[in-house]
């Protein structure tokens, strides 16, 4: 990415320059000198992508005998949890998926966290941006190695907006409702949304935030939490409005987001719905669910619509960069060695066939091929603002109490007034 790229949590947390860089992965003098096992976290449960990190940790070991790696894969929507109650009991694993943000934050308020700074490679920092580093940095200490580039906007299907008759793909939101109106008119669901799972709901609100509030406005809000702006409220309207044209798929708040055929992501791949709202990470989730386990031939993608009157930039973007962490106590040169081999561009290429996601190695993007990632790397490269999910920005209790509020006022059980009430409840808690 462009080293002119800054993420919302590098803007409010992130203050000074990285540190110089230390041995790379496998360097000896890097080694403890001992046989050494090291835990590790991820959230790819099946398919590709677990195959992927059990190769990875595989070929690591080879190059590392005296290192072994016990890999455990845990479901996406549970995996916050359960780590977060392993690092508050002390028994955290080594090295562990890292959402970032005001959840990173807490990590490194609690000390839970190994500063990776002088553990970064030369060869790591040649093919990953600043900007990139500056997601997984707090007060000039980076705290995770960045893996992925994950922007979020729709995903869909060219064949069933060609066959509704939708020539181009949204720009504007009088776009969008005109092809939620023609989608279903051709008698197909125009949006799938697994709001049983909370988080994909509460993406619509992060959204119209992003294109009501100042850029200001979301970063100065995760300093003072205060929630005031009358754009908050705004988002929430906007939800509101937006739902009341219908357009989500046939039960979608008992809908989950990725397990399954049923699932948001299932309905897309198998072209029961038109499209979804999610991060980059989807197209390798879609591919995972076609009938025939491969990348759906007509996914393509735009980002989220502009929306007249707002006081975002136009073409900011949500997403952010995904990442990984030592814990503490993790042994430093084993652990740090591991994450520069993930970034390493023969790893990262693989990253990239495993998850069908954009790599955050910048020689490994040009592996990628398809329309949609590239449209998705076009996007974010030349956003004038990326702010990480609002969720991860805001930490674990403001996140959890925006996506409850979220998907209570979907089901008609609560009002945009509501949602701001409970981000500033939660605040108060933080």
């Amino acid at each position: 990415m462009r080293a002119r790229k800054l993420l919302t949590v590098s803007v409010v947390l992130a203050t000074g320059l990285l540190g110089t860089a230390a041995c790379g992965a496998g360097d000896s003098d890097g080694a403890s000198g001992g046989n050494v096992t090291m835990s590790f976290w991820h959230n790819a449960t099946t398919g590709p992508g677990k195959a992927f990190w059990e190769k990875t940790a595989a070929d690591f070991q080879a190059a590392n005998p005296n290192v072994t790696i016990k890999l455990q894969s845990i479901q996406n929507e549970d995996l916050d949890g359960k780590l977060q109650t392993a690092l508050n009991s002390g028994d955290a694993p080594d090295v562990f998926m890292q959402r970032g943000g005001g959840k990173m934050a807490a990590m490194v308020k609690a000390g839970q966290l190994m500063d990776i700074t002088d553990g970064i490679s030369d060869a790591t920092r040649k093919v990953v941006s600043e900007g990139s580093f500056k997601a997984q940095t707090i007060d000039g200490k980076v705290y995770a190695m960045p893996v992925a580039v994950l922007p979020g906007g729709f995903f869909y299907s060219k064949d069933l907006f060609g066959k509704a008759g939708i020539a181009q793909p949204p720009t504007t939101l009088a776009d969008l409702r005109s092809a939620v109106d023609k989608l279903k008119a051709a008698g197909t669901q125009p949006i799938a949304l697994g709001a049983k799972d909370a988080w994909p709901a509460a993406f619509y609100y992060y959204f119209f935030a992003l294109r009501e509030c100042s850029t200001n406005t979301v970063t100065e809000t995760a300093k003072n939490m205060t929630f005031d702006d009358p754009c908050w409220l705004k988002a929430g309207q906007d939800v509101q409005a937006f739902a009341a044209t219908q357009p989500f798929n046939n039960g979608f708040l008992t809908t989950s987001a990725q397990q399954g055929a049923g699932s948001s992501a299932g309905l897309l791949a198998n072209h029961k719905a038109a499209m979804e709202l999610m991060g980059a990470w989807n197209p390798g989730v879609i591919a995972s669910l076609t009938p025939d386990q491969k990348p759906l031939p007509d996914l393509d993608w735009f980002p989220f619509p502009s929306i007249e009157g707002g006081a975002g930039e136009p073409g900011a973007i949500l997403g952010g960069v995904d990442g990984y962490s030592c814990s503490a106590q993790a042994p430093k040169a084993e652990c740090t060695a591991f994450l520069n081999f993930m970034l390493q561009t023969s790893v990262q290429e693989e990253y990239y066939k495993a998850f069908q996601a954009p790599p955050v190695n910048s020689e490994a993007q040009g592996a990628v091929t398809e329309p949609h990632l590239k449209s998705v790397l076009a996007a974010y490269n030349k956003a004038p603002f990326v702010s990480q999910w609002l969720d991860t920005v805001y930490g674990q209790n403001v996140g959890n109490a925006l996506n409850t509020a979220v998907v209570n006022l979907l089901a008609g059980k609560g009002s945009p007034e509501d949602i701001v009430t409970a981000a500033k409840t939660a605040a108060k808690r933080s």
